[in-house]
């Protein structure tokens, strides 16, 4: 019975946190499109943090962390992120272009690292 029990709390709190993080996105994304003014503001700040918390805890989920450990997911996510980053500066203008390129930057650098750090270990190996 304990088995079962486990199973479904674990099926819960997945359900959850996708939920969460499905919201913050939809918020952070979608709020311009209903809301004006400071309340827009806030509620894409809010879904951003929403979203930021729960995609850090679903990245530690064992499933999500060995996909983004592969190689070619993290080359394509330096590469694709690298390129959009270019894209959104020249594309976005004043603080909106270069905030999108900033972050977007901070991504492909993060799968960088990724890639770096698989490279020191296999040459350690």
């Amino acid at each position: 019975m304990s088995a079962l029990l486990t199973t479904v709390k674990s099926f819960v709190a997945d359900l959850l946190l996708w939920s969460f993080f499905t919201v913050g996105l939809g918020a952070a994304l979608g709020a311009g499109a209903v809301l004006d003014g400071t309340q827009k503001d806030v509620a894409t700040v809010a879904g951003s943090a929403v979203a930021l918390v729960t995609g850090t805890r679903l990245a530690k989920k064992p499933s999500i962390k060995g996909f983004l450990s592969k190689p070619g997911t993290q080359w394509f996510l330096f590469l694709f992120n690298g390129g959009a980053a270019v894209a959104m500066y020249f594309a976005l203008d004043g603080v909106k272009g270069i905030a999108a390129a900033a972050a977007m930057g901070l991504v492909s650098l993060g799968a960088a690292g990724g890639i770096v750090a698989d490279y020191r270990a296999a040459a350690r190996a």
